[in-house]
């Protein structure tokens, strides 16, 4: 497994589709930090994207991963940037290939 930093970039037109996709976007990552495939995940204080760690075994499967997100089906997301990541201090270094 990899361990992959997601940034989201949002929008400023998209508060509105984020607001009212939020309740099933945050069910989604509820259920893969429960199966272990997310490691952490939350917006930016100044609500212009978010950064989410993953596990993923590479990166197709988790572009498969993310194609599946309430807020990417939404057009909530005009962005993103991933990067194989590994954190090797802290509570993540646990998780590095």
């Amino acid at each position: 497994m990899t361990v992959f930093a997601v940034e989201y970039v949002y929008g400023a037109e998209s508060a509105e589709i984020r607001d009212a996709t939020r309740p099933a976007h945050r069910e989604w990552t509820a259920g893969l930090a429960q199966e272990g495939t997310l490691l952490a995940s939350g917006p930016y204080g100044d609500g212009a994207g978010a950064l989410l760690i993953f596990n993923a075994e590479d990166e197709r499967a988790l572009n498969e991963l993310l194609r599946q997100d309430p807020f990417a089906a939404a057009g909530a997301i005009s962005g993103t940037r991933t990067m194989a990541w590994a954190p090797v201090t802290g509570l993540l270094a646990g998780h590095a290939a």
